[in-house]
């Protein structure tokens, strides 16, 4: 399914983005969670999560898990 920007609320900045380019926002709807890049102003692709998947990926996002070393 291809979703688009309107099917989602709220869009924010992530707190971690730094003040340059780099950054991703955050969107809501009733059953999922999208992830857009800043960079594609508005009209690149959306990674979709459902809640669940959202609250698994956050947590190991806060453990290190996906860190680059």
């Amino acid at each position: 399914m291809i979703y688009t920007r309107d099917q989602f609320h709220g869009w924010r900045k992530s707190s971690r983005s730094g003040h340059d380019k780099d950054c991703v926002e955050v969107g809501h709807a009733p059953d999922s969670i999208g992830v857009s890049d800043t960079k594609q102003q508005g009209v690149g692709p959306i990674l979709v999560f459902g809640h669940a998947a959202w609250s698994v990926f956050l947590s190991q996002t806060k453990q290190g898990g996906y860190d680059l070393h």
